[in-house]
């Protein structure tokens, strides 16, 4: 299995920028897909952004598309997610989910390992 941690969270001022990242642990970690989800308080969980290890081919919500960029450093086991020109509606625990399949899937429960999530706030 693969341990998910995330951490980069915080408050920040709309038009700002701020990346989050995921640290994983796991002998797999290099076969799974890796994305973003965020939740706002009471929403559904949203899929952001995902990385393929088959290609490396990135996927984003048409939301974030140009402001947000997924990547991932195989050496350091850790994934992240650059968010520039931040928004208030970007508000949301920003969570850190892995599958094992070869393209992208945007649905949460498509996923098998998820983070305890990162808050970030961004202000108006």
């Amino acid at each position: 299995q693969v341990q998910l941690v995330e951490s980069g969270g915080g408050l920040v001022q709309a038009g700002g920028s701020l990346r989050v990242s995921c640290a994983a642990r796991g002998r797999t970690f290099n076969s799974y897909t890796m994305a973003w989800f965020r939740q706002a308080p009471g929403k559904e969980r949203e899929f952001v952004a995902a990385i393929t290890w088959i290609g490396g081919s990135t996927y984003y919500a048409e939301s974030v598309k140009g402001r947000f960029t997924i990547s991932r450093d195989n050496a350091k086991n850790t994934l992240y997610l650059q968010m520039n020109s931040l928004k208030p509606e970007d508000t949301a625990v920003y969570l850190c989910a892995a599958g094992r399949f070869p393209g992208v899937v945007t649905t949460a429960t498509g996923y098998d390992y998820w983070g305890q999530g990162t808050h970030v706030t961004v202000s108006s």
